[in-house]
């Protein structure tokens, strides 16, 4: 129903009620029976046992729980339970996220009013929310919240806040007249109020339309709910590395055990080796790594000020090629803040930001004082004492008390040291005519100390240029001519397309005698001072940040519910939108299918005067096109855009408790600036999940290689299960955990983003881990070959040379993980941590080698130290062969 173009006693029959008596208690159990209660409802959800099994349906949570099995029928018990540990502690870590994730419709509900005023059997009585029905008449006033979608019938200065379902960062005056037209839009529906929004100024009546998910807020909800929650890359990366780690393993096992057999080796022994390569071939701790990689990542990103909801989030942010951003809050303070004035041809810049009411006021280049300035002076008092704003510091904030745009006024004299207490020793209010919707003004009637009155009014320059019949120029009264109405109207049109609202301020003296009765005798043969204009500024820090975004191949896109003239200057200001860069409307947008605006989508930058329907369409038209967005946002409207988006990031402070349980990332100080620091930690974590898994495998591919080559040359089993699957625990693990907390490279803001399609063996990884693993496995065997054939009765010596030339290889090679391009262009003592864990791996090793108790169960021998120069001469060997080859190639 289009309630907004229909007349009141049309809406009155429609919805079956009475205006003046409201309706009786039988009515309204009728309609609740009918039409249930006013709130919102949620989808059926799956019960939390269900939600914790589904944890385990991964395909590398299945591969670990069969290595677990495995393990435990080798009798490595603590293997056993070190797996199944690992295993049951990211189902529970999954579990967690994903009921927290549920929690954005009761947050949501909590938007709705907990009472409201209701008309019921020719009475005003307070009842809950919850009981309204359509066709009941409620009131509301100044500091109410909305309680359901009503039709308003009556408007007294009504104003109310809707940005956090708008996007508008200006409260909206209300009146009751239909408005006619097609497809208008939520923020244009002057007639309405809408459940969860807030009257900031004056009262209103209206008849309930809306209850429940029939309302806009209900619509977002239905929208929350039915919105995708997108696999993240590094979930999909994790399960392609499953898949082709059980294939490659299983089928290279299965060949050292046949070769093996066929070589005439004990069948018992050999399958006692298969599965021990089986195990070290699948490396379980890699999930864990991820989480503690990522786990780690999320504390640094506190300490940045952003809290990250979903642990691969972080990841996610780090190949995030579009970035949707919120205006209202995100981009801008939020804070409306005059940074021009007009006056008689005569315009002044005044510097500062936000409430702070600290500033200069600058004419052309030159610093001017207002006081000395009689235009500009007068033009700052009168807005000031036209005014039911206060400025109020709270916890060493400055806040408005009142509407956002007197508060702009307030902050403007405060900032010429025109404060209301020192105005009111000059000038004392004796009656005020209401900002009324209908006139577009406010004026107030003054006395100065010399007895003389006048009449001071302000608002919107149209209207009040109507009534004026003089103007203000040279600090001389003229009359106002169609020149000067010209005059007016230019200087209204370029602060205008500055994006800046003005307001405009007019004055007249009440003769001796003279009574003005109503606001239409004030409002009257005024003369026009001029103006102020005034814009939500935006913040400081965010040019930079979209800077480097740009820097780092990200493209931002501001999405927003105000006007296309103020998003497009915003957006130039930022540096967002480009020369030639494409600007849609809401309008536009909602006659295009998805498909009409993927076509398209690569070259719009500004997305203006949208609805919640709008801001999923363009993200899922992004993600067609093959785009990983994240979306940032503060109201109820961007919730289920950032949930559908590959990442949701909401602001903490200004953020509404939906967006927030919708997103992965909260930023506590609401600086897009933040997001940058994201987005550098996510490319890190990502750039250190692929050392991880370059070092495992490399190791991995070792271990089978040594066992492989050696069965079909016919040589002895160089290794012995146990010595695989400690090199695989002990030796693999510490210095992996150490490479995912590896400081990031220097050029890892200057890279584009990721392919989202990148799999992980992208960028020369596979030819890298199949090389490296390759010459650890011909070093392992060498070792072996050259002390067996010196001492062929001592194989366990043999054995223990291989295991050690081994484990020192792979702790040589760690550090050759640590960068892209070579050994040689980091510093290898940069990373403490890896440091540490190599040192560590290499005292267990030589624990394992020379303490007596445990030599036997290891099956190894104290090892002369000619035969360790062997050993480490050999295990430098891929690290430094390759290093060198890369090294001559980048001098050539």
């Amino acid at each position: 129903m289009k309630w907004y173009e229909m007349r009141s006693e049309e809406v009155e029959q429609t919805v079956n009620t009475n205006f003046q008596e409201g309706l009786s208690d039988k009515e309204v159990q009728q309609r609740q029976k009918q039409l249930g209660f006013n709130e919102l409802k949620e989808a059926d959800r799956p019960s939390a046992f269900l939600v914790f099994l589904e944890q385990f349906k991964d395909f590398m949570v299945i591969v670990l729980l069969a290595a677990t099995l495995i393990s435990g029928l080798l009798g490595e018990y603590l293997d056993a339970i070190a797996i199944m540990a690992i295993v049951l502690l990211n189902g529970v870590l999954g579990f967690i996220q994903e009921r927290k994730a549920e929690k954005s419709l009761h947050a949501l509900k909590e938007l709705s009013a907990p009472q409201v005023f209701a008309l019921r059997n020719k009475q005003w009585v307070k009842v809950p929310s919850k009981e309204v029905v359509p066709g009941d008449i409620l009131k509301f006033t100044s500091g109410d919240r909305i309680g359901a979608d009503l039709r308003i019938i009556e408007s007294k200065s009504l104003e109310i806040e809707e940005s956090a379902l708008t996007g508008e960062s200006v409260p909206v005056a209300k009146f009751v007249q239909p408005i006619s037209g097609d497809n208008v839009n939520i923020g244009d529906q002057e007639n309405m109020a809408f459940m969860g929004t807030m009257v900031t100024r004056g009262s209103g009546v209206g008849v309930v339309v809306g209850t429940g998910m029939n309302t806009a807020m209900g619509q977002i909800a239905d929208l929350l709910q039915s919105a995708e929650t997108m696999i993240t890359p590094l979930q999909r990366k994790l399960e392609q590395l499953g898949k082709i780690l059980i294939t490659v393993a299983l089928l290279l096992t299965a060949l050292v055990v046949l070769v093996g057999v066929i070589q005439g080796h004990d069948i018992y022994t050999m399958f006692l080796a298969g599965v021990s390569l089986a195990v070290a071939a699948i490396p379980e701790g890699l999930p864990a790594i991820v989480t503690v990689a990522l786990s780690l990542g999320v504390q640094r990103m506190i300490k940045k000020k952003s809290i990250v909801r979903k642990l691969p989030a972080v990841e996610t942010l780090g190949c995030a090629s579009v970035i949707c951003s919120d205006k209202t809050g995100t981009l801008t303070q939020n804070k409306m803040t005059v940074t021009h004035l007009w006056s008689g041809g005569s315009t002044w810049q005044v510097s500062g930001t936000g409430y702070d009411p600290s500033g200069r006021f600058h004419k052309g280049d030159s610093e001017v004082q207002p006081r000395n300035e009689r235009a500009l002076h007068q033009i700052l008092t009168f807005g000031v004492l036209c005014n039911n704003a206060e400025l109020k510091l709270k916890d060493k904030e400055y806040i408005v008390d009142g509407d956002p745009t007197e508060g702009a006024l307030v902050v403007a004299g405060l900032k010429a040291g025109l404060s209301r207490e020192s105005i009111q020793k000059e000038f004392t209010i004796i009656h005020e005519f209401p900002f009324d919707s209908s006139r577009k003004m406010m004026s107030v009637i003054v006395e100065d100390k010399s007895g003389k009155q006048f009449v001071v009014t302000k608002g919107a320059p149209d209207v009040l240029l109507k009534v004026s019949g003089s103007i203000l120029w040279d600090n001389k009264q003229q009359f106002l001519s169609d020149k000067y109405e010209t005059e007016v109207q230019h200087a209204i049109d370029q602060l205008a397309g500055q994006a800046l609202r003005t307001i405009a301020i007019g004055f007249k003296p009440i003769q001796p005698g003279q009574k003005i009765i109503n606001e239409f005798e004030a409002e009257k043969d005024l003369t026009f001072i001029g103006l102020q204009g005034m814009i939500d500024p935006p913040r400081p820090e965010v040019k930079d940040a979209v800077k480097e975004c740009k820097q780092a191949g990200i493209k931002t896109i501001m999405i927003t519910g105000d006007h296309v003239i103020t998003a497009k200057a915003i957006a130039t200001q930022l540096g967002i939108l480009p020369m030639g860069g494409k600007v849609i409307d809401g309008n536009t947008l909602s006659m295009m299918s998805v498909e009409e605006l993927e076509e398209v989508v690569d070259d719009v930058y500004v997305f203006a005067r949208v609805s919640p329907e709008h801001k999923l369409k363009i993200v899922k038209a992004l993600q067609k096109k093959g785009h990983i967005v994240a979306m940032t946002g503060d109201g109820v409207n961007d919730a289920p855009a950032i949930k559908a988006s590959d990442i949701g990031i909401a602001m903490g402070i200004t953020g509404t408790d939906v967006a927030k349980e919708a997103s992965s990332l909260v930023l506590l100080d609401d600086n897009f600036a933040t997001i940058k620091a994201a987005i550098k930690e996510g490319r890190n974590i990502y750039e250190n999940i692929r050392k991880f898994i370059r070092y495992l495998l490399a190791s991995n591919v070792g271990e089978i290689l040594v066992m492989l080559f050696a069965m079909l040359l016919a040589l002895p089993l160089p290794l012995v299960p146990i010595q695989i699957l400690w090199v695989n625990l002990v030796t693999d693990g510490l210095p992996a955990m150490a490479l995912g907390l590896d400081q990031a490279e220097d050029n890892v803001m200057r890279r584009k983003p990721r392919n989202p399609r990148e799999g992980v063996f992208a960028r020369g990884l596979g030819w890298k881990v199949i090389s490296r693993g390759f010459l650890i496995g011909i070093v392992t065997l060498i070792a072996f070959m050259i002390v067996y054939d010196r001492n062929p009765n001592n194989l366990g010596y043999a054995q223990t040379i291989a295991f050690a030339t081994l484990v020192l290889a792979q702790l040589i090679h760690v550090f050759d993980c640590r960068s892209e391009r070579s050994v040689f262009d980091r510093n290898p003592f940069e990373n403490k941590y890896l440091v540490w864990a190599v040192i560590s791996s290499i005292v267990l090793m030589l624990v394992v080698i020379y303490y007596p108790p445990l030599q036997p169960i290891f099956h190894t021998q104290s090892i002369i130290l000619q035969d360790w120069l062997l050993i480490i001469g050999l295990s430098a060997v891929p690290t430094f062969l390759l290093a060198g080859t890369l090294l001559t190639r980048k001098r050539k």
